[in-house]
């Protein structure tokens, strides 16, 4: 197994870094957490036009066909920022969404417009009873003269406030089913939640009429195999997330002195970044060995479970432990480390919180009945 980066990924990284640094600088972040929506139409176009949105797409439906792998390097980059916006959520979790659950005339409309950032994709999952399951979907779908109709809240949207469309996981009388809803629709509210970044919203739909995506009642089985390969390019979003705080981390330690000498030099400072390399690691490696395994071909459960419950974990822990090394310069808005305090918190359950993943593990794993 070679997790080393191909001359093509190394391209990615280097150009998907240069534009975070020049597009995505630190005072560019502090603007975007003051939106409701977390990007600017001008920023949002800059990332289509390089090919962001249709990495994960194939090349017969508009996109580029890029390995996950290729995905996320990319997104690696992205999480040193934190850059937040709708990449993830349209270009990847949506776009994976479409393509396996959708029917074939669906995708051929679709993809090629998320692959150009057009179409602007948010998924609805979770409810006031909040879990990754099927069993955790209360919603109604209502078949009404002929049409869906939804009412009822969905909790934990991530960026439904730039989304064009809204694919809204509901029961209907065959089992959970898949709806797209215009997210300007009459009937749509949508309510940013404050502490979060990436736009988290809650979003309620009042006698709103949704069009049906693939097959009624079969969408859990589809949005589960997107999950299952969408989910490691979230986690290297992590991974590059904790890298960041590992750099900025051990520059502090160096240009801080106190009692006459760089702070870097006390034990304890050094233990809190031993720290933050251990969850660094723990978040890199599994996530880079499920990416493997997916691209090729390989059963990939096990790892990417395994991938997001260490991401998770790791990118939170690690903000903490950076925080230690700051102390109270790090509560300071405009040094930006706070930034990274907000999605390490906002990210932390998104697509399941580390209980849950390491339950899925274990039936992968084959140690309890499925």
């Amino acid at each position: 197994m070679d997790l080393s980066l191909t001359e093509t990924q190394k391209l990615i990284q280097d150009s998907t870094r240069d534009v975070v640094r020049n597009s995505f600088a630190k005072d560019v972040l502090l603007s975007l957490d003051d939106r409701p929506v977390p990007m600017t139409d001008t920023l949002w176009r800059e990332a289509a036009e390089l090919g962001w949105m249709g990495m994960a797409i194939p090349e017969a439906y508009g996109g580029t066909g890029n390995s996950l792998t290729d995905v996320a390097v990319l997104y690696e980059e992205l999480g040193r920022g934190p850059v937040p916006g709708a990449f993830f959520s349209s270009g990847v979790l949506g776009a994976l969404t479409v393509m396996n659950t959708a029917t074939e005339a669906q995708k051929s409309a679709w993809l090629p417009e998320i692959a150009t950032g057009d179409r602007i994709m948010a998924l609805a999952i979770t409810e006031k009873r909040y879990g990754w399951s099927p069993n955790h979907v209360a919603m109604e779908a209502k078949l009404v003269d002929g049409s869906y109709v939804l009412n009822g809240t969905k909790l934990f949207v991530h960026d439904a406030a730039s989304a064009t469309d809204l694919l809204v996981m509901a029961r209907t009388e065959t089992g959970p089913s898949l709806l797209r809803v215009d997210a300007k629709a009459p009937g749509v509210a949508i309510r940013v939640l404050p502490g979060f970044l990436s736009g988290v919203t809650e979003v309620t739909f009042e006698n709103v009429s949704g069009e049906l995506f693939g097959t009624e009642g079969a969408a859990w089985s589809g949005f589960d195999t997107a999950l299952r390969s969408a989910i490691p390019i979230l986690c290297a979003y992590k991974v590059g997330a904790c890298q960041a705080l590992f750099e900025l981390s051990v520059e502090y330690s160096r240009e801080r002195t106190q009692f006459g000498q760089p702070i870097g030099k006390f034990q304890r400072v050094q233990d809190h970044i031993i720290h933050i390399v251990n969850y660094l690691d723990a978040a890199r490696w599994p996530t880079y060995e499920a990416l493997w395994k997916l691209d090729t071909g390989q059963d990939a459960a096990s790892s990417v479970h395994m991938a997001k419950a260490l991401a998770s974990d790791g990118y939170l822990r690690a903000c903490d432990y950076t925080h230690e090394v700051h102390a109270g310069i790090g509560v300071m808005r405009e040094y930006g480390l706070t930034l990274h305090t907000k999605m390490s918190r906002s990210l932390y359950h998104c697509l399941g919180a580390p209980k849950h993943h390491r339950k899925r593990m274990e039936h992968a794993l084959g140690l309890v009945p499925a």
